[in-house]
């Protein structure tokens, strides 16, 4: 069975830079061990899979180590190879996910995804949070995440968290973020119990930050980045009850998967 792949880098302005994500256009479905094995042996934090559904496609995300509901940069990466890679017409790409339908509209050199408002709710701070970042946040709040808002951006860009303690915590991953000087917000993202330790870049984030932030600063649109090691930047905008995240994205690799299952 041959398999065409795409490497994309999501959210940068050049290789090297972003959430690398791995695309295969497929079809039909594989077996679901067989998707979960090809996203284990690309080893990237999302391998993305889609088939045509309807007059759209569904799409379904895998880490390393499991299937998840809801991933941004690999949504963002599947369009960008869809209008990019295979001449997709339209200027608007509808996918079928677990977490609802998911618009990807082209909106000049960016890419504009429409995605469900996730928001977060007051939680009690755990004690394994605060050891493992070795300090107190000011805020803590959960949706699928765990969100940690700090007084300060040196202290989400300069986080060395214990992750055998963040493994720990019962939730998809821990965001931790702080108000910026030169962005609204900056944020990063850790997962090791999806087998991440820290994602580049993670556009379903943003669906439960940008409510709480737009409630806190009384906006509805942001220029956000996530300062992880690679970095990626963002534009966000609240609208009623979706959250509209763009980016750029740039190819990085295409080729072909050989294999028999």
């Amino acid at each position: 069975m041959k398999i065409n792949v795409y490497q994309v880098d999501a959210f940068a302005n050049k290789p090297f830079e972003g959430n690398p994500a791995a695309i295969c256009p497929l079809e039909e479905w594989l077996p679901e061990q067989a998707m979960q094995a090809l996203a284990a042996e690309n080893n990237l934090s999302e391998t993305a899979f889609f088939v045509p559904d309807g007059d759209g496609f569904a799409l379904r995300w895998f880490t390393p180590a499991i299937e998840v509901d809801l991933c941004g940069h690999a949504t963002l990466a599947a369009a960008y190879v869809l209008f990019e890679e295979l001449d997709y017409q339209s200027e608007e790409i509808r996918f079928s996910t677990k977490s609802g339908t998911l618009s990807v509209v082209r909106n000049g050199d960016s890419l504009t995804m429409d995605f469900p408002a996730q928001q977060p709710l007051p939680f009690e701070l755990p004690v394994q949070l605060v050891e493992a970042f070795a300090t107190t946040p000011e805020d803590c709040l959960k949706f699928d995440d765990i969100i940690a808002v700090f007084s300060s951006e040196e202290m989400v860009r300069n986080a060395d968290p214990n992750m055998s303690l963040l493994a720990q915590l019962d939730c998809r991953g821990i965001i931790i973020t702080a108000e910026s000087a030169e962005y609204d917000f900056i944020a990063r993202w850790f997962g090791p119990r999806t087998g991440i330790k820290e994602d580049p870049v993670t556009g379903s984030a943003f669906t439960q930050l940008v409510p709480y932030w737009a409630s806190r600063l009384g906006k509805t649109e942001f220029r956000v980045k996530q300062v992880s090691q690679r970095g990626g930047e963002l534009t966000c905008e609240l609208v009623g009850n979706r959250v509209l995240i763009s980016g750029r994205a740039v190819l990085f690799m295409r080729g072909v998967i050989e294999i028999e299952f």
